[in-house]
């Protein structure tokens, strides 16, 4: 089968063979694949996880039909339109554990199905599960014109948070975040952003932030929270590496705490997916929960799709087609 695959010369489109589905894995006819920043520095050698390096099948999210059933995989069956997230999805055919997949909802296509699985369970998990957001609390989304970004604005809205609050250093891109549930948007480069969250939650400060810059904006994060406030720090786009101000961080009492897909044990994202479709899978089948489609490739030209993705410029997800 064709696959994107990082080899010894970069990443490429090349001949490998197609996997086979074991115990409770589920092997799925690739439709569509959305692309993540992860992706990008994969495509560049770089580990994400235990996964990277020569060899490396590349993707994580895609829609598609099932093909085939492991022995030991329940709840699906041959023909079913799925999306979920795993390894190796930037291929003709790729395998997943059958507890990170869902259903497509009649009537949504393969390139919009594909955008969903990262966003949904990632945020999900970091604004709900981790973040106890509750109807009523201010929340602050750092980052918040990525797809994960603009995901999370969606959720905060639909489980009744105010105001919910988003920054993007990119300013069309910040002027669209109200599109997607922003009561009030700001730069995160400004000086003087803390001061346009604490006038908008009356002095108090934030709830919950979930943060995916991290490093230049963490000592500012603690002002922005309000006393016995959470920040869910879900990325690192800033830097791994940053001055923390530990003494602002005890006198607020700040909850901190870090999520990651890359340490969690399948049975963790299991869980995850089992909570998304719990929660909140009404909005996603009636379309209340979804990401704009930038531009759609066909997958001979992936390259070029990660091209415009290094590129910036976008908003929303970047698709290629099989």
């Amino acid at each position: 089968m064709k696959a994107y695959v990082y080899t010894e010369n970069g990443a490429a489109i090349v001949d490998v063979a197609a996997p086979k589905p074991t115990g409770t894995q589920v092997l799925v006819k690739v439709k569509a694949c959305g692309l993540n920043r992860a992706d990008l520095g994969m495509t560049k050698g770089h580990v994400h996880g235990a996964a990277g390096g020569v060899g490396t099948v590349l993707g994580m999210e895609w829609a598609g039909e099932i093909a085939e059933l492991g022995p030991e995989a329940k709840g699906f069956t041959v023909g079913e339109r799925v999306m979920g997230s795993g390894g190796a999805a930037f291929a003709e055919f790729t395998v997943t554990d059958h507890g990170r997949l869902f259903h497509i909802p009649p009537g949504m296509g393969f390139d919009t199905a594909c955008t969903l699985p990262v966003a949904l369970t990632t945020m999900h998990n970091a604004l709900v599960t981790v973040g106890g957001l509750q109807a009523g609390q201010s929340v602050l989304i750092q980052g918040a014109s990525s797809g994960v970004g603009l995901m999370a604005l969606q959720i905060a809205r639909l489980k009744g948070a105010r105001p919910v609050i988003g920054s993007s250093t990119h300013a069309a891109r910040r002027g669209r975040l109200g599109e997607f549930g922003a009561d009030l948007a700001i730069d995160s480069k400004e000086v003087g952003w803390v001061n346009e969250v604490l006038k908008a939650t009356l002095g108090d400060g934030v709830d919950l932030i979930v943060d995916q810059i991290s490093g230049p904006v963490a000592n500012q994060n603690l002002k922005a929270t309000k006393v016995l406030g959470r920040i869910v720090n879900v990325g690192r786009l800033g830097g791994t590496h940053a001055d923390f101000n530990f003494d602002l961080h005890a006198a607020r009492r700040i909850s901190y705490i870090g999520v990651t897909f890359r340490t969690r044990s399948m049975q963790e994202i299991r869980d995850i997916f089992s909570a998304v479709r719990a929660d909140i899978w009404p909005a996603v089948e009636a379309g209340k929960l979804k990401l704009p489609i930038d531009k759609v490739y066909p997958f001979a030209e992936i390259a070029m799709a990660f091209n415009h993705m290094e590129a910036n410029k976008h908003l929303g997800k970047i698709v290629v087609t099989l």
